[in-house]
Parts: C-alpha cells; sequence; structure tokens
C-alpha cells in the first residue's frame, strides 16, 4: 500500500478481512494523510477518525513504514518484486494553477501550501507567510477555501486548544489581517462547500460575515436546483442570515460571487486583486466586462487540488488519475483515493473507493510470480532509516506531552522534519 492516508488504510483494512498481509508505506514519518494533514485543526470530529484508522495499523497483518518514498527508497520494479500486489494511494496534494498574470508574486498563496503550514507538516515548516497586511482574498468556495477564511478569521485564542504548531499559532497571535473576501466564479447555488461548513463561518465569535443581497438573487434555474437539492437549500438558507449588515468586529468576512480573478496585481509583491463580475449564459461562466479592484495585500488560490504522477504508472494528466479501470491499472496494480478518481468527496468516501478496489485486487490475486524479497530486508540492506509503527508511537506519544507541558489540549503537532525523527528515535 503505497500512502497511509484514509484510502490506504481503508484498503489496508479490508484487505486485511480477506486474509490478506499488508504493508502500508509513506514517505512521512506519521500515517493518516489528508485527515492528519488536510483537515483543518479546528475540526476535531473529522480528525476524530485516527482513532479508527489506528487499529487497522495495529492489524497483526499490517506493516508501516514511513519514511519510504516510492522513487527514492524504492522504485517501482522492486515494489512489486515484493508483494502479489501493490496499490497506490497517494491522493492529489498539489495546487492547481489559475493561470492569472500576477500568479507567482509573493503574497500569492497556494491554498495547499497555507494548510499544509497551518497543519504542521514538515514540508511547510519553514514557509513564512506575511500576515501583517489588512485585507486577504480567497479564491474559490469549496470546503478547503472555507477552512482558510475560518483559520484567518479566528483568534490565537480560539485555536489555542486544536493540535496547531506552537509556531503556527504565535505567527497567527500576530496576524493583522481584518478583512477576508472570499470570491466565487458563480452563484450561491454553486457553491461547493458544505451546510455545515457554512454555518460555522456565521458562528465565529470574533468576526461578521456579509453577502451582498443582490449575489443571492436566484434565478429560476437555481430557484429549482435549491428546491431539489437539500445540500444547496441548506447553503442558500444559511447564506441568506448574512445579508443583513455585519455587526462591529475583530475581522470581517466577505462573501462575493459572481466574480472571476483576472489578474493579481503588484510589482515586488501583492498589492491588489482584479476582478470581473460574471454571468451565466447557456450554463456557462462569462465575464460582462465591469471589473473591480480589491485593495488586498494577499491572494490564497483554493481552486482544487491535482495529483503527481509516478514514474512508470500510467497516468492522465488531463483527469490528473492514474489510468484505471475499477481501481484495477495492470497485473499486480492498482489504485485507490484521490489519485484513482480525482480530488471529490469526503474522508468517507474512500471507503467506498477502497473496497472497489480491493474487489480488483482480491479477484487477481495469484496471477503473478510470487514475491522475490520482502521489503524490509531490502530497505535495511541499503540503509534506509524507515519508521515502524512503534517509532510513530513515540512520536504520537511527544505530540501529547508537548501539548500537557502547553496546557494546550490533547496534542500539539511537531511540525518540523527534525523533531519529528527525533521523537520517532525514542519509540
Amino acid at each position: 500500500m503505497v500512502g497511509a492516508g484514509p484510502a490506504g488504510l481503508y484498503a489496508a483494512e479490508a484487505l486485511v478481512k480477506g486474509g490478506v498481509k499488508v504493508d502500508v508505506i509513506d514517505r512521512l514519518p506519521t500515517p493518516y494523510g489528508l485527515v492528519r494533514y488536510g483537515v483543518a485543526p479546528d475540526h476535531k470530529s473529522i480528525k476524530a477518525i485516527a482513532k479508527y484508522l489506528q487499529k487497522v495499523l495495529e492489524q497483526p497483518g499490517v506493516r508501516f513504514f514511513g519514511c519510504v518514498e516510492l522513487g527514492r527508497d524504492v522504485t517501482r520494479d522492486e515494489l512489486l518484486s515484493c508483494y502479489d500486489a501493490v496499490v497506490y494511494c497517494t491522493g492529489a496534494m498539489v495546487d492547481r494553477r489559475l493561470g492569472l498574470p500576477g500568479e507567482d508574486l509573493p503574497g500569492s498563496i497556494a491554498a495547499t501550501d497555507f494548510v499544509n503550514w497551518y497543519c504542521g507538516h514538515p514540508d511547510a515548516a519553514g514557509h513564512d507567510f506575511d500576515l501583517s497586511v489588512e485585507e486577504v482574498a480567497v479564491i474559490g468556495v469549496g470546503n478547503v477555501a472555507v477552512d482558510v477564511v475560518r483559520i484567518l478569521a479566528k483568534t490565537a485564542g480560539e485555536l489555542r486548544e486544536t493540535d496547531i504548531p506552537e509556531h503556527v499559532l504565535d505567527a497567527l497571535g500576530q496576524s493583522k489581517v481584518r478583512r477576508i473576501h472570499l470570491i466565487g466564479r458563480r452563484g450561491p447555488a454553486q457553491a461547493k462547500f458544505t451546510t455545515k461548513e457554512a454555518r460555522e463561518l456565521g458562528e465565529l465569535h470574533h468576526a461578521s460575515i456579509h453577502v451582498r443581497p443582490e449575489d443571492m438573487e436566484l434565478s429560476e434555474a437555481d430557484a429549482e436546483l435549491a428546491a431539489a437539492d437539500r445540500h444547496v437549500r441548506g447553503n442558500i438558507a444559511a447564506m441568506a442570515a448574512w445579508t443583513t449588515p455585519p455587526v462591529e468586529a475583530l475581522r470581517h468576512i466577505d462573501l462575493r460571487f459572481w466574480l472571476a480573478p483576472v489578474e493579481i496585481i503588484g510589482t515586488e509583491k501583492v498589492e491588489g486583486l482584479k476582478l470581473e463580475r460574471t454571468e451565466l449564459v447557456d450554463g456557462r461562466v462569462v465575464g460582462t466586462g465591469v471589473h473591480e479592484t480589491l485593495p488586498v495585500g494577499a491572494v490564497v488560490r483554493s481552486v482544487g487540488y491535482r495529483s503527481v504522477p509516478l514514474a512508470g504508472v500510467p497516468f492522465d494528466e488531463r483527469a490528473s488519475v492514474i489510468v484505471n479501470e475499477r481501481g484495477r491499472i495492470a497485473d499486480g496494480e492498482f489504485t485507490a483515493g484521490w489519485i484513482k478518481r480525482g480530488p471529490s468527496g469526503v474522508v468517507g468516501t474512500n471507503k467506498s473507493d477502497a473496497a472497489e478496489t480491493v474487489r480488483e485486487v482480491l479477484a487477481g490475486l495469484g496471477a503473478r510470480p510470487r514475491p522475490e524479497q520482502d521489503l524490509e530486508v531490502l530497505l535495511t540492506s541499503r540503509g534506509v532509516q524507515f519508521v515502524t509503527y512503534s517509532h510513530w508511537l513515540g512520536l504520537d506519544a511527544a505530540e501529547v506531552s508537548l501539548a500537557a507541558s502547553l496546557a494546550r489540549g490533547e496534542r500539539v503537532k511537531l511540525g518540523t522534519w527534525e523533531a519529528m525523527r527525533s521523537a520517532c528515535s525514542q519509540g
């Protein structure tokens, strides 16, 4: 199993139930993938899924190999020589580009980078985001965009009981951000965030929220959609409460619809965001030629994730997925999760997705020659310092201990490679 996130561990669980032994490898020293590094720190109920996934790793037929990267520590051919089947579950954690002028200016931030930073991903430990600006624009109206807005809008005190790394909490505590613009190209009926996420924006203690009444006007088609779709209807109802003048608050959120980004303005850094008013014509979003510019000092781009190709594995660049049929790639090779189907669904969606792949795996067992070698022996022979499940438990205990010492809730993440490796060595 390449990838220790929900897709990989749900697939491992199903395989173990089928009597199959499973090795789970991940390039990070930690399991749980998106649950650990994609779910916002203040969403504790969703993060609790890790407790369920932990039970999978504790099954007698499962081994964990952390800090093992496909292509660096072991090749695709070597991996195939170690197993009857290999399942790729590497997710989709690279941001999609907007293709706008100014997109690479300092202060233009990929949501993936910002989320990794506040979730304590070790690759993001050195990121330095300028939070001294007063206004920020977040482009996109999906759950990730709403998470980013909520984290920017909350105070450090509100985030103190979460597992957010200490250096991130300190940076957010010094934030000068006062106004956050959440931008959608389409209308409120097409917003992708869940109703739960929407309601949370309206319940922030130190931030007000406003949406322009004219932006909430529904076309006949959108009204019919809202009547037929509970998700759309719930979102509309939640947002309808935000059309009244906002109350005074430490921070303010402007939810804007029918605006498409045209240019990120600036010379040495972001100084503004140029937008064009949009409308729907025959179901397509088109510009109206009416422009406005927001005086923002930072832009967070949250328009979707994409997967990264794996060397030698057939990949559809346009769809950004591994070429597969119900999870099957070729004899002995399979895939599950976002790299199989694209970045869609919630965490739990990966369970049914993994079950489909596992049916293909079980049907194909025995079709290839028996494994030639053991991964642990191979890695040890070349001096790869992999992380076992016991090592991970050492890291886990260190984070729990750190939280206790700081009086900060259940755990505080260690957010650097050095600290994580040091804690693993104690396991």
